[in-house]
């Protein structure tokens, strides 16, 4: 029987006997790729030579992280101080719609209180002089209003721009209401500042 092409190769000296190890076969190298195809797909330890690691990847926005910028303090501060400015207007229109409204009560007060209570005399002849607003200011009464006007039984009130005279009750209800509506109110146990008599008609 004729020997295998093997047996014949090994006789023939022609081939050695393989061993029943094999040797690890040697990896074949890959072509190199064109240049332009170089770095596309590069993983973090291969790093293109002469860039960071990080060069192609986006940076994080400022204050990404966490930690406040300038620019996000200027911010806080502008919305706060915005803030801050509308409350005070609004506190201070809170505080004129207040003052407003409390003077129109105090008005209407007034009004309700002098109602019908003035005892101006149409036919009054004698002039009261007095001091108001810095100025000298005068009110007409009859010669009974003047002698009880100086003893502090009549006293005189502002309502509206005209000067009233009215009872020391009325005048005291006057002053109970809006201090500043009383105008005239003598005490006849003060004493007088100067020797001029209060019921001299000038």
């Amino acid at each position: 029987m004729a020997d295998s092409l093997r047996d014949q190769l090994l006789k023939s000296g022609l081939v050695q006997k393989l061993k029943s190890e094999a040797k690890p076969v040697a990896p074949v190298p890959k072509p190199a790729k064109p240049q332009w195809q170089q770095g596309k797909h590069r993983t973090q330890q291969q790093p293109q030579q002469g860039r960071p690691a990080d060069a192609g990847k986006p940076k994080p926005h400022p204050g990404a992280a966490g930690k406040p910028t300038r620019d996000d303090d200027l911010a806080r501060a502008y919305a706060l101080r915005a803030q801050q400015e509308k409350a005070e207007r609004e506190r201070a229109q809170r505080e004129a719609e207040r003052i407003a409204r409390e003077k129109k009560e105090r008005k209407q007060k007034l009004a309700a209180a002098l109602d019908g209570k003035a005892l101006n005399a149409a036919d009054a002849e004698l002039p009261r002089h007095f001091p108001h607003g810095n100025k000298i200011r005068r009110i007409y009464c009859t010669a009974d209003q003047l002698a009880q006007l100086n003893r502090g039984e009549l006293g005189v009130v502002q309502l509206a721009g005209r000067y009233l005279l009215v009872t020391r009750e009325i005048v005291l209800q006057v002053h109970a209401i809006q201090p500043e509506a009383l105008v005239l109110l003598c005490d006849p146990d003060a004493p007088a500042d100067d020797d001029v008599p209060a019921d001299l008609v000038w």
